[in-house]
């Protein structure tokens, strides 16, 4: 297999790390040298071709190759079993309604949020309890700095570039969790979202920073969930009043009492739908009367529908907390779910 990109002979580790900073390669921190031989063993991985076309960000019309996406992921850390995941996740940021470019140029500072479903979770060493939103694992860790590392260097998102967020946010780095499927009775996300139960899945989002909370003094359903819905509505005071995805990440102290109550996943989306709103004129609590005009009884919702609603099983055995993560901007990018190495619903 021939490679198509340009080679560079440095002599040691040292040379490497200071060749790549030195150029705007790398997100800050070191990198595992990208050498023909790891690219090609991603490249062998998933039987793809140096020159494959993942796909075209539509509006600067640049080009996404297979061999750029494994370069990228050998220098965040993944090993050749990470790089389905990856490749899914390019494939999945590039359709347009997730408007890729809206999302890596804004000064809003959003990342894209990872979750993993399916048999990969367990192939390839994730982990779906403790820091889960933090380094769970080696696999979560190095499959989202892929994805940041290949925006910087295939699409120029990088601080001042491309990227013009105002303060961004640690997602930035990696954003990608695996969902606790073992350990609930719920459906995962990607079976709600039309992926067949077997098969492997990755959905992408544009997301803000997470908002944590926490709710240990009740076994109610609905007030663990309003709990949730304040944390939603105080997102719509404080940022955005816009309807869109939200995501939330609910652990198992909270997923255990909801469970037992009977709630599923579309129950707990329903509640929040009708619970996550408020009306224009609450701007002015927080500093934004001006633009509250003659708009002040418009109620608004935190989502769009019920089915916008990303529930995510994850995190931790103990402890009444749960988090929200909200969108980068209403409906103008949207979550996408695809298979990974598998069509679903294709044209055939």
């Amino acid at each position: 297999m021939n490679l198509i990109s340009e080679k560079f002979d440095l002599d040691s580790i040292e040379d490497v790390q200071e060749f790549y900073h030195s150029r705007g390669w790398t997100d800050g921190f070191p990198v595992v040298p990208p050498t023909p031989e790891a690219v090609r063993a991603c490249l062998d991985w998933v039987l793809m071709a140096p020159d494959e076309l993942i796909g075209i960000e539509p509006v600067r019309e640049r080009t996404i190759t297979a061999e750029k996406l494994a370069i990228n992921a050998v220098m965040a850390g993944c090993l050749p079993m990470h790089f389905p995941a990856v490749i899914a996740a390019w494939m999945a940021m590039l359709k347009e309604e997730f408007l890729l470019h809206g999302t890596t140029a804004s000064t809003g500072g959003c990342a894209i949020f990872i979750v993993l479903n399916g048999p990969v979770r367990n192939e390839i060493g994730c982990q779906s309890e403790f820091n889960v939103l933090g380094s769970s694992d080696r696999a979560t860790s190095v499959i989202g700095r892929a994805i940041r590392l290949g925006l910087i260097n295939l699409l120029e998102v990088s601080p001042g570039a491309i990227d013009r967020s105002t303060l961004g946010h640690p997602g930035k780095i990696s954003y990608c969790v695996a969902e606790d499927e073992e350990n609930t009775e719920w459906e995962s996300l990607a079976a709600i979202r039309g992926i067949p139960p077997e098969a492997s899945a990755v959905t992408v989002f544009a997301a803000s920073s997470p908002r944590q909370i926490m709710n240990e003094w009740t076994k109610a359903p609905e007030e663990i969930l309003d709990t949730y819905a304040a944390e939603m509505k105080a997102n719509m005071r404080n940022y955005s009043i816009w309807a869109g995805n939200y995501a939330i990440v609910i652990p198992k102290q909270h997923r255990d009492l909801l469970q037992e109550a009977g709630w599923s996943k579309a129950d707990i989306a329903n509640y929040l739908f009708e619970k996550a709103r408020i009306k224009r004129q609450e701007w002015a609590d927080v500093g934004k009367a001006s633009v509250i005009r003659d708009k002040g009884d418009f109620e608004y919702c935190a989502l769009a529908s019920p089915e916008h609603l990303l529930v995510v099983a994850a995190g931790g055995p103990a402890g009444g907390f749960g988090a929200i993560i909200p969108p980068w901007l209403g409906t103008k990018s949207q979550a996408v779910t695809v298979a990974i190495g598998a069509c679903v619903d294709c044209e055939v």
